[in-house]
């Protein structure tokens, strides 16, 4: 239902854009987020854009990370720009999604497979 891709190794400064695209029907994704994991941590949130094209971003990654939405309305995505080897981490997409019109009160929600980022130092 949610596909993430684009992860890979990277050197410390250099830039990778990760994609995210939801699948099945769907009338709207009410909020796209995208998480990071690194070995041995929590799951946490980088930052995520709603329908209306709002976004929030972890302190973290401010100024670093953009998060877009294509203009299929079910393709996200990661931009990461300037990146440490502390942003190593697997990625994943999560969603939240409206199937039908008459369904607007159930949204579903779907986790990604996630993504490997690996940053060289």
């Amino acid at each position: 239902q949610l596909q993430a891709s684009g992860g890979g190794l990277v050197q410390a400064g250099g830039s990778l854009r990760l994609s995210c695209k939801a699948s099945g029907p769907i009338f709207r994704v009410n909020e796209l987020a995208w998480y990071q994991q690194a070995p041995g941590k929590q799951r946490e949130l980088v930052g995520s854009i709603t329908h209306y094209g709002f976004t929030h971003y972890a302190d973290f990654v401010k100024g670093r990370f953009t998060i877009s939405s294509g203009n299929d309305g079910v393709t996200f995505y990661l931009q990461m720009s300037n990146l440490k080897p502390e942003d190593a981490a697997v990625y994943y997409c999560n969603a939240e999604i409206i199937r039908e019109w008459g369904k607007v009160d159930r949204p579903e929600n779907y986790w990604g497979q996630g993504t490997q980022v690996t940053v060289s130092s």
